[in-house]
């Protein structure tokens, strides 16, 4: 076959292009599921213990190469036992939309009601607050630092978790959907500079959580009373409460940038 023919094998039809896009998109959709879980921590380890096998494959250290093998073969079926509760969840996940993650479509308006009305409340007490909304990234990583509930979205409920002296008042509020996930969630804090000095725990925990995750994090400043809301490592000051619902219905323009460690804060 000449040199033509053989390129013209390599060049991919329609049916290899949608494979390929597909294979991509199931790629990608996983990730997402293992994101910020023990799964990843697994998954880097299982590709340095592969390139370990490629470099003994490759320089003939049959041993090695043989305790690897044995490894992977039931190493597969060891992992699926310990990591059974990440496995069910990301399967329970998979398939849904993500708007569907953030709130039911036919109960969106009241949840973003009790949503809005509780960040009221406790802006209106001085009572601070964090509320961090799941969207594409799990957060069931931070919810086993709380303690976990399974409870509707009410106002009632949240301005009770944060009612000052609770149990639950220090820590994070994280909602899934229509559900409260979890209370008093320890969140991990920014490595970057703020550019207000008036921010407090709550607010680097809040810009630490939207660097690692895509969740939508609301804070409400007990000092100041004013709403915050953090998204992918940025954070927008001074949130009115048509502004929070514009946010959390997913309509909003981007917010002008100032200053701020290179420009990765959002300041209104």
């Amino acid at each position: 076959m000449n040199p033509l023919g053989e390129l013209l094998l390599l060049r991919p039809d329609l049916k290899d292009v949608l494979q390929i896009f597909l294979v991509a998109a199931v790629l990608y959709r996983l990730f997402l599921l293992v994101q910020q879980t023990r799964a990843m921590q697994m998954l880097l380890g299982l590709l340095v213990l592969g390139s370990i096998y490629l470099a003994a494959d490759l320089f003939g250290l049959s041993l090695i190469r043989y305790l690897l093998a044995q490894l992977f073969q039931y190493g597969a079926i060891a992992a699926l036992v310990v990591f059974q509760p990440e496995l069910r969840s990301a399967l329970a996940r998979l398939g849904q939309s993500r708007m569907m993650r953030i709130f039911r479509r036919m109960e969106e308006s009241q949840v973003v009601d009790e949503i809005v009305e509780a960040v009221e409340r406790l802006s209106r007490s001085r009572i601070g607050a964090i509320i961090a909304l799941e969207q594409e990234v799990g957060l069931d990583e931070y919810a086993d630092k709380g303690s976990r509930m399974e409870a509707r979205v009410s106002a009632d409920l949240v301005a009770t978790i944060f009612t000052p002296y609770s149990p639950l008042h220090d820590g994070a509020v994280l909602i899934q959907g229509d559900q409260i996930r979890a209370a008093g969630a320890i969140l991990p804090l920014t490595q970057y500079s703020v550019p207000d000095r008036s921010f407090g725990t709550r607010h680097r925990a809040a810009l630490g959580l939207s660097e690692e995750t895509d969740a939508v994090v609301i804070v409400v400043s007990e000092e100041t009373a004013r709403v915050s809301v953090a998204r992918r490592g940025q954070i927008e000051l001074d949130v009115s409460s048509d502004r929070l619902r514009e946010i959390l219905e997913g309509a909003v323009p981007e917010a002008p940038q100032i200053g701020g460690s290179g420009g990765r804060r959002v300041l209104a």
